[in-house]
């Protein structure tokens, strides 16, 4: 479905955000600096990295032109930049002289709004440079900023996990708690929705925290109907804090950025399809390009990671969730045969046919009846077809009960009572990889390196995320 296609390392610090134009690609850093790389073979431009702000970029955008770059800092300052050529066209400082923490431009790029630690927000005019409007939240610091696709208001997410709705005269129409613990993004979907009965059309809108919650809004505003924001959904599986999320330029998939990994969700379905895993630290943002399949995640490893999306597997592999989902033991002979192809076993189609495998006999295949049963002499053949029915039974016992994957333990395959980290960063139940270190494994179940350590540590955040899914699940 996706391919890593390249890899960028020049950051010598945490990368903070990184943002596309048609032909570019933008990454900030903790170092300070600002990087531009060419979409064509995602070399860095001549005249990058850009360097003015005197500590941490946080936030990088791109108007939707393309011709202007806008970096914001700690260092109080919003920076405008040519694309072109990489000289700076303006510095805006915050009124107040706070590190501005996030900036985003209007659709139509008359306006940038910069959002400040000690809470306030300011709308620049971004073809005089001068100050438009400026307002700040009850409480916390700014950390999120978006704007509605047809520009109308914008909405910002403080650490204090409020959603506030603002109007282009920087107006407060709406002030809600979305998250307990802060909001680290949000984000629009660039397709509206439509009521279909009205006209009337709303958009979906993402936030994400440090509540381990990605959580789906529905918000639609006109001046004659007013502004109404409602509580769509969240989505499930997350169990650490997501410091990221994003919707694809077509509205259809939505990412989140967690630790070590990042998760793709189908937006009508809002089922996770797949997850990313590359990053080896805390991933701290994802940009989709406004034209291509392409998904660009930076991390608190200093890397970038740049995935290409390819379209037609994603069709497939979304037809296979469906599949899955409508319990595999009620598969057709035909079914099998897909999935034998999906999983590079088509060789084996006309056996199966000749023998009437269906879903249920599928499932209870075993390494005998393959030998005796179905004739299949290689023993590797016979083993990968073993293992890609493990696999199957274990996605079709997850998905009918619902329990996210990783509230289960890779040793016992069950839900986690007390889950710990073990010094791979996975974690798992606390019996279970006691007494796998007891019996002098010193590997690692899911890695089967040495560990480095036999310190096990309460994974507390995992605990309450189990705890409050049961609390969900056994009403």
């Amino acid at each position: 479905m996706e391919k890593l296609i390249h890899t960028l390392a020049d950051h010598g610090d945490d990368v903070n955000c990184c943002a596309f134009s048609f032909s570019l690609l933008a990454t900030c850093s903790l170092d300070k600096t600002i990087r531009l790389y060419s979409l064509r073979d995602f070399t860095e431009l001549p005249y990058s990295p850009l360097k003015f702000h005197t500590y941490a970029v946080h936030c990088c955008c791109f108007s939707p032109s393309g011709h202007i770059l806008a970096s914001c800092s700690t260092d109080g300052t919003t920076v405008l930049w040519n694309t072109e050529n990489g000289q700076m066209l303006a510095v805006m400082e915050q009124p107040s002289g706070s590190p501005v923490r996030v900036c985003q431009f209007s659709p139509d790029s008359t306006c940038l709004a910069s959002g400040a630690a000690d809470g306030t927000v300011v709308l620049w005019n971004a073809q005089s440079y001068k100050l438009y409007r400026c307002g700040s939240v009850k409480d916390g610091s700014l950390a999120a900023c978006a704007f509605s696709p047809n520009g109308s208001f914008f909405v910002t997410g403080s650490s204090c996990g409020d959603l506030t709705v603002w109007d282009d005269k920087m107006r407060c129409l709406h002030s809600e708690k979305a998250h307990d613990l802060g909001i680290t993004c949000c984000d629009f979907s660039s397709q509206p929705v439509s009521d279909g009965e009205q006209g009337l059309q709303f958009f979906r809108l993402a936030s994400c925290g440090q509540d381990c919650q990605v959580k789906i809004w529905i918000v639609s505003f006109t001046h004659i109907l007013g502004f109404e924001l409602k509580y769509k959904s969240t989505l499930s599986g997350h169990c650490a804090p997501v410091l990221a999320c994003a919707f694809s330029h077509d509205g259809q998939m939505l990412v989140s950025g967690k630790f070590k990994a990042v998760f793709i969700v189908f937006q009508n379905t809002e089922n996770i399809l797949h997850r990313l895993t590359q990053h080896t630290r805390y991933v701290t943002t994802c940009a989709f390009a406004p034209n291509t399949l392409l998904l660009a995640t930076g991390s608190m490893d200093k890397t970038v990671n740049i995935w290409q999306f390819d379209l037609e597997t994603l069709c497939q592999a979304r037809s296979t969730e469906h599949q899955l989902k409508q319990f595999t033991e009620d598969w057709s002979e035909e079914d099998v045969s897909t999935w034998l192809c999906a999983q590079d076993l088509k060789d084996l189609v006309g056996i199966f046919k000749m023998n009437n495998i269906d879903g249920k006999e599928l499932l209870n295949l075993t390494k005998e009846s393959l030998a005796d049963d179905l004739k299949i002499e290689s023993l590797g053949l016979r083993s990968k077809v073993l293992r890609k029915i493990e696999e199957l039974r274990t996605k079709v016992k997850s998905l009918s009960s619902g329990i996210p994957d990783e509230f289960i333990c890779p040793i016992t395959r069950e839900l986690m009572k007390d889950p710990v980290i073990a010094s791979d960063g996975y974690s798992y139940e606390k019996e279970a990889m006691e007494n796998w270190i007891s019996k002098k494994k010193r590997t690692s179940p899911m890695t089967n390196l040495v560990l480095p350590s036999a310190v096990l540590t309460p994974n507390r955040t995992l605990k309450m995320a189990i705890n409050r899914w049961l609390e969900t699940h056994q009403k």
